[in-house]
């Protein structure tokens, strides 16, 4: 038998509080449950006004709207109020009525350039979220997995101009030059003549249209303008420091930044786990030097296919010299500028060799070797790469620092960015990164029972006035026939 609906039921009244329209599992009830907001009065209270001007949104409400954002991936902030004005539970949790106006797309635009602009109020968020987290004991900072990923920026890949910009210099070069004069005094040699500071140019693509975005250049992809996410996670998917830089700025440069940021907010890992891209000397140095264990993967060496690969040469510690696979010796010549031992073999030897075309095409018949300053933690990391913990550990990178660039991509709206300028993505990224680990919070506090307050005392109200009126027929809604007066007098507006 067929059923029509009738359309009466869209102007009916009924006694309904905006709490029953919510479902019992909802993510907000979660959120809610799982962290007290009022935090947020403490960290703003210096950026209101107590006496002055008008009444401003409740700064706990404008942060809930900013995480609904976030939280369920919308893409804008005026689809964001557009979705609030609809939907039931983001109007419950933000803390509006039925019949409230929501505010304005641009109140956080507005708020955020005339309140919190240059501040770090988006990291204390942030911080309270992830305080929370090991109140729980959810936290597990002994491992940490760090990487980076790549994000779009909003930026025409075909407008740029062309400009010569200076070459970066090794954030390390002071240490490194120390490490060179150091190693050249024990080999006798003198310090090397102090360099003319010279400045080196480059040629850079640069956006017109978001200077610093930087320009992505991976074979596998298109080249366009990004920004890069450099993040640090827990095993347990917790986001535990993140940063934002151009994409032409390489992975590597970014890990002791973000170790620093793990280690302020939690304190010194026990291992730390990335991939080749950060497997460099003078990253094995830091680790090693902190007593954390560096986690690496195997890296395909760089040699010319057809020619011997450097393991197939000997180092001999004691004599401070090379084996070649003839038992030829490569001796010690100098260390040069860029902290690298060089290791010159004989050219007599070489010349009447019969692996000479598999060893060198040098004219002057000499096999040269390079031997970083850092070499012993590079070998060092390279030894612990076999062993059990470490293959344990590092097989653990795709459910956890890959899985978080993924959510963060495919749920929460961070394939590209739809914001300029490197200050407002990272303001962007760090609230992104506060929403992860909430939502991961709430979900893991519910299912743990760890929440789950009582009724509020407008649903109690509502619950006592059911039983002083006679409801209607069916299990529909509860829906009373009430005196013209009542409604009239604003009752029924009150209890909606």
């Amino acid at each position: 038998m067929i059923t029509r609906q009738k359309e009466k039921q869209r102007t009916q009244i009924e006694l309904i509080s905006l709490d029953e329209l919510v479902p019992k599992d909802h993510l907000v009830r979660k959120l809610e449950a799982a962290i007290d907001f009022s935090f947020i009065y403490d960290l703003v209270k210096d950026k209101y006004s107590e006496e002055r001007g008008r009444p401003s949104i409740d700064p706990v409400s404008l942060f809930k709207i900013v995480l609904v954002q976030y939280l369920f991936g919308i893409r804008s902030m005026r689809q964001t109020i557009q979705e609030i004005q609809t939907n039931m539970a983001y109007r419950w949790f933000i803390g509006y009525g039925l019949n409230e106006e929501i505010p304005h797309f641009t109140t956080f635009g507005k708020n955020y350039v005339r309140r919190f602009k240059d501040t770090d109020i988006f990291e204390q968020v942030f911080q309270r979220i992830l305080e929370e987290v090991i109140r729980a004991g959810f936290l597990r900072p002994e491992e940490v997995f760090i990487d980076a990923t790549h994000v779009k920026a909003s930026a025409n890949k075909g407008k740029y101009r062309k400009e010569m910009v200076e070459k970066s210099v090794r954030h390390y070069q002071d240490q490194l030059e120390a490490e060179v004069d150091k190693d050249r005094a024990n080999h006798g040699k003198g310090p090397l003549k102090e360099s003319k500071k010279k400045v080196e140019m480059k040629e850079q693509k640069v956006s017109t249209t978001d200077p610093e975005s930087g320009i992505l250049r991976k074979s596998e992809k298109e080249k366009c303008f990004a920004y890069s996410y450099h993040t640090a996670c827990d095993p347990n998917g917790f986001i535990l420091g993140l940063a934002v830089t151009g994409a032409n700025v390489h992975d590597s440069t970014m890990l002791e930044a973000i170790l620093n940021q793990v280690t302020a907010r939690v304190g010194a890992p026990q291992s730390i786990a990335v991939d080749a891209g950060y497997k460099t000397p003078f990253i094995c140095k830091i680790l090693l030097e902190r007593d954390i264990r560096p986690v690496m993967p195997y890296k395909r060496p760089m040699t010319k296919k057809g020619f011997f690969r450097k393991h197939e040469y000997v180092y001999d510690e004691y004599h401070n010299c090379y084996l070649c696979p003839q038992d030829k010796i490569l001796t010690y010549r100098t260390t040069n500028r860029e902290g690298y031992r060089e290791y010159h073999s004989n050219p007599v030897d070489c010349r009447t060799c019969p692996h000479l075309a598999q060893c060198t095409e040098s004219r002057d018949h000499t096999k040269r070797l390079m031997r970083h300053v850092w070499q012993d933690y590079l070998d060092e990391a390279e030894h612990l790469r076999h062993t059990t913990q470490n293959k344990t550990i590092y097989a653990k990178r795709k459910e956890t620092i890959e899985r978080v660039f993924a959510d963060m991509k495919e749920k929460h709206g961070m394939r590209w960015t739809t914001l300029r300028g490197i200050k407002r993505v990272a303001t962007e990224a760090m609230l992104v990164a506060a929403a992860m680990n909430l939502k991961k919070l709430a979900t893991w506090k519910w299912r743990k029972g760890m929440t789950g307050p009582g009724p509020s005392s407008f649903k109690r109200l509502i619950l006592f006035l059911r039983k002083m009126l006679a409801p209607t027929q069916g299990n529909q809604h509860f829906v009373y026939s009430l005196p013209p007066a009542l409604i009239a007098g604003g009752f029924v507006r009150f209890l909606l």
